[in-house]
Parts: C-alpha cells; structure tokens; sequence
C-alpha cells in the first residue's frame, strides 16, 4: 500500500468505487525490457497473444482472432509466426511480439520500461517508429522510461526527470576492480583505495567488527589499530 497521496486515472482515483483496482488492470498493459524473459518459452507466440483476451472472458477462438490481428499490427505474419515458440524469434521479432500481447487487451494506457535498450540500433529504430504508429493508431497514452534521451526526445510529448535529492558530483571510486585471476597483493582494492597506504600494499586486511557510531563489519587496515596504517584514528 503506499505511504501517502493517490493514483489519479483519466479523472478517476484509483482503489476506490470511482475506479477499482480490477478495472484499472483493464485499462493498462505493460512492456519490458528483457523481450525474452518475458514470453513464456513453452508457448506459442500466437497463445501468448491470445492470453490476455482468454483471461478477460473471450472465447479461445476469437481469443486467437484477436491475436492474429495484433500480430499483423506489429508486422508479423500471423500464420507464419504464431505457431512459433520465443527462442525461434529475434529480438526485434519477440519485443514486436510484447507490443502485440499489450495491445491484445485494448488498453487505453500502455508502460513501457525501457523497450529498445537491449536491442540493436537499428532495430531500435523500426520499434520506436512502430511504437509511434500504433500510438496514433489506439489512441494510446504511453509512460515511456528510459536512460537514453535521445529516445526519450524522439517518443515524448512530456518529460519528467527523477533526479535524486542529495546528487553524488564526483565517482565514489576510481579505477577499475581487480583481475580475479590475477589479484593484487595485500588488499585487492588497494589500486583504487584513495587511502592506500604501504600496509595496504603487503598484507591482507583482517576481517572483524569494529565498534563506533555505527558498528559493522570490514576488511580494512584504517580499522586495525596493529596495521600500521596512519589514518586510523579518523575513522
């Protein structure tokens, strides 16, 4: 349950008798970024389709009807893909066949969670084009999240960004992790460590629970009052 506020939908909060939680399901569909963990692998493509309807009261056959139809939408030839299972499809092919399963129940709003990310730029491109087709097309409302804002420029009437109140202006650490085949000596992190010092360099810190403001446990030299290490009293 969320902590405080309301969901608003077209004019209608949400959980109460204006919209129920059931109807808002009706309304609104959802596409994810991993186009292949999100099909179910001992399905036919034309089932997955088909799903939705069958489960919002339709009969299998105009289920089916349904998804035929959806899967000529997104550009796929029904009688050539449906019978298909994911792992025969592309990847372009399967977030076609995602795009479908969303618009198979009739939604008035669709979320897509970062849809093109994982896919190459070109077929980036002919998804995001469809997307915007098929927007056109339903009459659909899209919330569209997504890093790339290029992508975000190209999809979006209206942008909000969710930038994190207390912003981090420079990388908590530099460098690069160490080779797991090849570690360093003394403490593994020490390459990177802006408080490496020469016993970081020689030996393996201790691994112990260190008392103070906040107690918990560490592997480091600064918490060692043997180590030798210089800065242990500002820890």
């Amino acid at each position: 349950m969320p902590d405080a506020g309301e969901l608003v939908f077209d004019g209608d909060r949400v959980d109460t008798h204006e919209l129920p939680v059931d109807a808002l399901r009706r309304q609104v569909q959802i596409m994810f970024q991993d186009s292949y963990s999100s099909l179910n692998p001992r399905m036919p493509i034309r089932d997955s389709v088909a799903f939705g309807p069958f489960v919002q009261g339709r009969k299998k056959q105009q289920a089916r009807d349904i998804a035929c139809e959806m899967l000529g939408k997104v550009g796929l030839d029904p009688d050539l893909f449906g019978p298909r299972y994911p792992h025969e499809l592309s990847g372009g092919q399967k977030q076609r066949v995602n795009i479908a399963r969303a618009l198979a129940t009739g939604p008035r709003m669709v979320i897509l969670d970062e849809p093109v990310s994982a896919l190459d730029k070109s077929v980036e491109a002919q998804v995001l084009n469809l997307l915007r087709t098929l927007k056109r097309q339903f009459n659909l409302t899209y919330l569209f999240i997504s890093h790339d804002l290029n992508v975000v420029r190209y999809l979006s009437d209206r942008v909000l960004a969710m930038d994190p109140a207390r912003r981090i202006e420079e990388a908590p650490i530099s460098g690069d992790p160490p080779n797991p085949i090849d570690p360093p000596p003394g403490c593994r992190f020490h390459p990177r460590c802006p408080f490496a010092e020469t016993p970081c360099e020689k030996t393996d810190p201790v691994l112990g629970t260190w008392e103070g403001p906040q107690s918990h446990v560490a592997a480091c030299h600064m918490h060692d009052l043997a180590s030798g290490h210089t800065q242990i009293a500002h820890v």
